[in-house]
């Protein structure tokens, strides 16, 4: 277990239980793996899919104020510590850089990029420069895709966080005006390259904030790596049932993602992390 009581926090977007609707018909934890399977292996829109599975009653909650967690509320606590560590090694890396935020909340909220809906699972939106999860994801990790351990949600976070260096490097905007000039199959070549340069992220931030902070246990790296193995292009398709067809990965086999996680742990260094030229 990380040793992460002492960390440092910035505060959290906490939109828990503020209306943001409920899932009708397909929610829960079953459609969370349904739409993963259908967002990271296939390459589909989840606002797309979620529309097909589930619907959303009550409004959606709009921005509030960043704040402390609530006292006692140890899983708010612990995102925040991760999020906050995640934004200090990346600003004391890149000049000017400027922290993303991390919004909480419960099945739905709105975002710069439309309607978030949990059965995304945790994602960044580049629009408003925040990361979203809804905390009930960790369970999804442990019960549903095998990945237990408070380090493999916090190898998600580190993860988002990487698309908010890529966003404020402006390597996600190069990558987005390439893809429309290419066909599917080279779009989302170039999407896996993108997530595994993000899953190095997560590794460099895991290696800097460990030779600051010195507080990752026996067992936390593996943690990591098997949430990283977990969501694997390929075992997400074999865990659909379906056939596994490389064309269509957009995230990278587990083997790839471990490791581009290892190479960033290994290095400390994010010009390890080029997967373009690899």
């Amino acid at each position: 277990m990380v040793d992460w009581e002492g960390g440092r926090r910035s505060g959290v977007e906490d939109r828990r239980g503020l209306g943001g609707g409920a899932l009708i018909g397909g929610g829960g934890i079953g459609a969370v793996v349904l739409a993963l399977i259908g967002y990271f292996v296939f390459g589909i829109d989840p606002q797309t899919l979620l529309s097909q599975t589930a619907q959303v009653s009550g409004q959606a909650s709009g921005p509030v104020a960043v704040s402390a967690c609530p006292e006692g509320d140890k899983a708010c606590e612990f995102t925040d510590v991760m999020h906050t560590s995640a934004n200090e090694v990346w600003a004391s890396t890149i000049r000017g850089y400027e922290p993303s935020t991390l919004v909480l909340y419960t099945q739905g909220t709105q975002t710069g990029c439309g309607m978030g809906q949990s059965a995304m699972g945790p994602f960044y939106c580049p629009a408003d420069r925040k990361v979203y999860l809804d905390l009930d994801f960790a369970r999804t990790l442990e019960q549903q895709l095998g990945a237990s351990g408070d380090f493999a949600l916090a190898y998600v976070i580190g993860h988002e966080v990487g698309h908010h260096v890529q966003n404020v490097t402006g390597v996600s905007g190069q990558v987005q005006q390439a893809q429309q000039r290419l066909s599917e199959r080279g779009s989302n070549a170039l999407s896996v390259k993108l997530e595994l340069q993000a899953d190095c992220y997560a590794g460099v931030w895991a290696k800097r904030s460990d030779a600051q902070a010195h507080w990752l246990e026996a067992g936390d790296l593996e943690e990591a790596l098997n949430a990283a193995s977990a969501v694997g292009d390929d075992t997400l398709q074999r865990r659909s049932g379906g056939e596994v067809v490389p064309d269509s990965f957009t995230h990278g086999t587990s083997k790839e993602r471990v490791y581009w996680f290892k190479t960033g742990y290994a290095s400390g260094d994010p010009k390890a992390c080029d997967t373009f030229k690899a």
